[in-house]
């Protein structure tokens, strides 16, 4: 059943085919099934979450208006705030009261009919490209719980890909939608820059909320859902031009896709990866697009590292801890980090970025339409490896996870859509995503494109071994 789309299990339930209760006691049964061995959910009030599933179906009895995802259980980020929820960030040094009010984003997930569903596992604080913390411990991919879902929205991607629920609530800063949906054979969009409401925009405006779904249309339609603009806050990206929904199947115009190969930063690309992404590209020339290798424009090293080393530390060192002993020490370093930083020198960072950014976006539209990259430069990793890796040495080489990281981030910067999909299976049997980043505002031109290739590459139909669905 969690293998269907949401949009399908919502019209069951609106039809009276399925009620909302009989659906999440499903991704209850489930999660109490795979769980244990993936630990995706770290915290859940069944209870609760019962009693909103029975409100959905008496308002439904009742003919009381429904949203368009009416019924469907969704797990919440453990980095996001739900009033009346614990919101650690995956910290023993945060304190677990309810929290007294929900991130924007969750009250359009209600909005929407989205019955909430307990809270994904995250590594502490989000910085990390694995889903791992001394709070909550190793999040496990489904496909084979020795590798990691990849972070920091790992613990969606685990239930999504572990059947417990068919779409989960995700954030990205800097690939954290993109890399755990590489990683668990899911699709993860990450929204443009001031798509999807928030009341405030973390890390200079490089973090956005979003989903990670099996089917395309699930991405779309979410999209729809979340992202009308909010006039209280300070900008909003432009409406498109139709519903995102409606991109799904449409025959758009044959565009010009630029083929990115090599890491940006110079790691090595293991050969999975680029297969992956030359998989998609021979997908897109088949349905008539022009594919290219480019090696286009990106930021500088000086960029980069202002990003990571000051704007990024400075936002960790917001962080409301009670006990900041009690932090991992790679998060304890980066904070310690911070304090070394004037408001110059994060005042120059900024500065930095946005300057660069405009000869950057300026290739989208003039050299090619979309960049096609693989999402990652490795195939997900052992778990344990990179939260060791960052506790032993925050500032030390740490390969792995700029692989993890080495065509993800500069989106973020630059504040573009992109989205990974789910194209390869590995040798090793694991998920190898490629990439589609596209020109600003442009969600809609990637969720055509994603949509003309979900059937061919048949990823709603691969299933890990590791399962929570029953029939």
């Amino acid at each position: 059943m969690m293998h269907e789309s949401a949009v399908e299990l919502s019209r069951r339930i609106r039809t009276g085919e399925l009620t909302a209760t009989e659906l999440m006691t499903e991704a209850i049964r489930a999660a109490d099934a795979v769980d244990p061995q993936i630990n995706a959910l770290i915290w859940r009030d069944d209870e609760a979450s019962l009693r909103d599933a029975a409100a959905a179906d008496a308002e439904l009895a009742a003919g009381i208006g429904v949203g368009p995802f009416h019924g469907i259980p969704l797990p919440i980020k453990e980095l996001t705030w739900v009033a009346g929820q614990p919101g650690t960030f995956g910290s023993r040094g945060v304190s677990d009261a309810p929290r007294p009010v929900s991130d924007l984003v969750v009250d359009r997930f209600r909005d929407a009919g989205f019955v909430l569903f307990g809270r994904s596992n995250s590594p502490e604080a989000g910085p990390m490209s694995v889903t791992e913390n001394s709070r909550f411990g190793v999040t496990r991919n489904p496909w084979n719980v020795d590798r990691s879902p990849a972070g920091s929205s790992g613990g969606a991607a685990a239930a999504v890909a572990a059947g417990i629920v068919p779409v989960a609530h995700a954030t990205d800063g800097g690939g954290s939608i993109r890399m755990p949906a590489s990683a668990t054979g899911l699709v993860g969009l990450k929204p443009s820059r001031g798509r999807v409401p928030a009341r405030v925009p973390m890390w200079e405006h490089s973090i956005v909320e979003g989903v990670i779904t099996r089917h395309i249309e699930d991405t779309a339609a979410i999209l729809d859902a979340i992202s009308a603009p909010d006039p209280t806050l300070p900008y909003a990206a432009p409406r498109p031009p139709r519903p995102f929904a409606d991109e799904v199947g449409l025959d758009g115009p044959r565009l010009r896709i630029g083929l990115l190969l090599d890491a940006p930063s110079g790691v090595p690309v293991d050969p999975e990866c680029r297969a992956a992404a030359e998989d998609l590209a021979r997908a897109l020339e088949h349905l008539g697009h022009t594919v290219e290798p480019v090696r286009p424009l990106l930021h500088s090293w000086e960029a980069v590292l202002g990003f990571v080393d000051v704007i990024i530390n400075s936002w960790l060192w917001t962080t409301p801890y009670e006990d900041a002993e009690l932090a991992e020490p790679y998060i304890r370093a980066r904070r310690e980090r911070a304090r070394a930083h004037t408001g110059g020198d994060y005042a120059l960072a900024a500065m930095r970025l946005y300057s660069e950014n405009v000869d950057i976006l300026a290739q989208w539209g003039r050299d090619f339409d979309v960049l096609l990259t693989p999402t990652m430069a490795t195939t997900p990793p052992p778990v344990g490896v990179v939260l060791a890796e960052a506790n032993a040495a925050f500032d030390g080489p740490r390969l792995t996870e700029n692989q993890m990281i080495a065509f993800t981030a500069f989106a973020n910067i630059t504040g573009q859509p992109a989205i990974s999909l789910p194209v390869r299976m590995s040798a090793a049997g694991l998920p190898v995503g490629a990439q589609l980043i596209g020109r600003p505002f442009g969600e809609g031109e990637l969720i055509r494109l994603a949509a003309s290739v979900q059937e061919h590459f048949g990823w709603t139909r691969r299933h890990p071994a590791v399962a929570g669905v029953a029939g």
